[in-house]
């Protein structure tokens, strides 16, 4: 049963301010400076607020639509499942200790670019939809049809490629630790291997 009442309306609530934090720093720019997490931000002037705000924050039309179509095509069936308040958790849980993350793996790398967008949250709620509903397809490239653990295994697989490849412009590992933070929270709290439920439902 839906905690809230209100049959999956965190998943459209939650795109609702992504929508609405783009149009406001599409007016004001300068804004995504106080919202983005990197070490610069979130150590040296103490904006704490940024592992919660980077994730509703993107830096371009396409950046946030193909975050959007995953979360609307994923989060609903998962909040379902989930109900709305563990759901709302898992999302936001996983997605601060991705960015936290990777703001500490900057410390030690000459990287250190501002990172915004709701990436890996997103991953995050892509694998608990491949952990219950493993039999589901996504459309790879809008014409191959792939199930659900195997289009994740390919997106983590290119986003590992491209980290050590040192793809610009994409924090891969902020998807990356979406996906590892998401798995520690379903073993953790929800006392379930969601990669063994992706196995048991081939």
């Amino acid at each position: 049963m839906n905690q809230f009442g209100t049959r999956r309306n965190v998943t459209y609530t939650i795109v609702a301010v992504n929508l609405a934090v783009f149009f406001v720093t599409y007016l004001f720019p300068r804004l995504i400076t106080y919202l983005a997490i990197s070490p610069m931000t979130l150590f040296g002037m103490g904006f704490v607020w940024t592992p919660i705000t980077y994730m509703f924050t993107h830096g371009g039309f396409t950046h946030i639509l193909f975050n959007m179509v995953f979360l609307i095509f994923t989060g609903p069936a998962v909040e379902e499942r989930m109900g709305s308040r563990e759901f709302l958790a898992y999302y936001l849980i996983s997605g601060a200790l991705a960015g936290v993350f990777s703001v500490f793996a900057y410390l030690f790398t000459d990287v250190a670019n501002p990172i915004v967008g709701a990436s890996g949250a997103v991953y995050a709620v892509i694998l608990a939809f491949a952990a219950y509903y493993p039999r589901a397809r996504f459309l790879i490239f809008f014409v191959l049809p792939m199930r659900a653990p195997h289009a994740l295994a390919l997106f983590a697989a290119i986003d590992l490629l491209s980290h050590f490849r040192g793809g610009a412009g994409v924090a891969h590992l902020t998807h990356l630790s979406g996906l590892a933070f998401g798995y520690l929270y379903f073993v953790i709290r929800l006392r379930m291997n969601p990669i063994k439920a992706m196995r048991d439902g081939r």
